[in-house]
């Protein structure tokens, strides 16, 4: 189930408090708010955030930055066909719940067309699946991430 973030849901999945907060520490970093974003319950959770500003290869189209709980962080363009969003690049790392302070020197990164942040291609870093490994690690201080 696909559900903006500030509206009741009915059905939640246990890491969403715990992702709500992880959101909203990285909106913070990135100067936006919760409003930009929506979540998806249904597995693997994710998460949509869509970014105010283009990137200068791309000046027509909307940017977003997508999170799951196997990927973690990507970067995307909007279609204007309203296909599925075009991956640029992935974070990768060793966690998917990396610092707010990684997760926008990423995206600092995509502006600047520095392609020493992240990586093109995907990289599974953890199975989908377990609600209180996942909460834990959203949970984790920025520090030890």
């Amino acid at each position: 189930m696909t559900a903006s973030i500030e509206l009741p849901t009915g059905y939640q999945h246990p890491a969403v408090p715990a992702l709500l907060d992880y959101l909203r520490d990285v909106t913070a970093e990135l100067g936006i708010g919760l409003e930009s974003c929506t979540l998806d319950h249904d597995g693997p959770v994710s998460a949509y955030v869509a970014l105010d500003a283009r990137l200068p290869h791309y000046p027509d189209r909307d940017v977003a930055l997508l999170w799951d709980e196997e990927r973690g962080w990507a970067a995307a363009i909007e279609t204007h066909s309203g296909e599925d969003l075009i991956v640029l690049r992935y974070l990768g790392g060793p966690t998917v719940a990396p610092s707010p302070h990684r997760v926008a020197r990423f995206v600092t990164a995509l502006h600047e067309d520095d392609h020493t942040v992240g990586q093109p291609d995907p990289v599974k870093l953890r199975s989908a699946g377990d609600a209180t490994t996942l909460a834990a690690l959203l949970r984790r201080p920025a520090a030890a991430r």
